[in-house]
């Protein structure tokens, strides 16, 4: 029998140290920690960074692990690497839609709420964060469904509810709004879930692409929708560049 590999043995220690850490580490405090050449490490941790595993911070020079460890084993991203990684892109979208924004994953079959940003208004509002919304009457559900045939096959096991007399519960308008949430890159409700309701919202790809979640919007049907119920372009501008600067953030840098 072969003896082990000692680049994968170095590279394994690399990635326990980073995953150890509570922050970002630069060559010279890894190569120190683990007895290495510096040049050893630096060679090691480039190449990690070529397949996505480390990330690199432009303007420490330090490293981090990167998302795409994160997929290996699981067609999702870990809940809480999402929001870490989302939550001031939310911010922001929050403060330029001046609407809700609510950062959605997939869970058993529905959509949990991993992070909630308020209307940034004084209205009396309810945190989100750990619901479960239904996937075929939430803009962030229908995101989720366009791109997860497994999610699809979930609904068939049961009759969608109907929330609203706006709810899609027929498995041929569900594929259908799936159709066209894949060709716009993104998607919308109208009262679908709760009557005079709205939202918007676009994916979250992770590295190689994977949409691991969405963001989006949600308010009165007035402020998000045109006359004829379709997004206010304003709106749905904001929600597309804050998805795809998630992506971007994620390793999808094609998005």
């Amino acid at each position: 029998m072969p003896g082990p590999i000692q680049s994968i043995e170095r590279a394994a220690a690399i990635l326990r140290l980073l995953a150890r850490g509570s922050g970002r580490l630069g060559v010279g405090e890894i190569a120190d920690s683990l007895e290495l050449a510096k040049g050893t490490a630096h060679g090691i941790l480039r190449t990690l960074q070529g397949v996505g595993f480390v990330e690199q911070d432009r303007d420490t020079g330090k490293y981090q692990l990167g998302a795409a460890l994160l997929h290996l084993g699981t067609s999702y991203l870990d809940v809480n690497e999402l929001r870490s990684r989302a939550i001031n892109w939310a911010d922001a979208l929050a403060a330029r839609s001046g609407e809700a924004v609510r950062i959605g994953a997939p869970l058993e079959g529905r959509v949990l709420v991993v992070h909630h940003v308020f209307r940034p208004d004084d209205s009396l509002q309810t945190l989100d964060v750990g619901t479960l919304l239904p996937l075929h009457a939430t803009a962030l559900g229908k995101v989720l469904l366009a791109y997860d045939t497994g999610l699809v096959a979930s609904l068939r096991t049961g009759e969608p509810e109907a929330y609203t007399r706006r709810t899609l519960v027929t498995q041929t308008a569900i594929k259908r709004a799936c159709g066209k949430v894949r060709e716009a890159g993104w998607a919308s409700e109208n009262g679908e879930m709760i009557t005079g309701e709205a939202g918007i919202a676009a994916p979250i790809r992770g590295h190689g692409g994977i949409v691991v979640g969405a963001i989006g919007v949600s308010g009165a049907t007035e402020r998000i929708c045109e006359a004829d119920g379709s997004p206010i372009p304003r709106l749905l501008g904001h929600v597309r560049d804050a998805a795809r600067a998630v992506s971007r953030d994620l390793g999808a840098s094609r998005w």
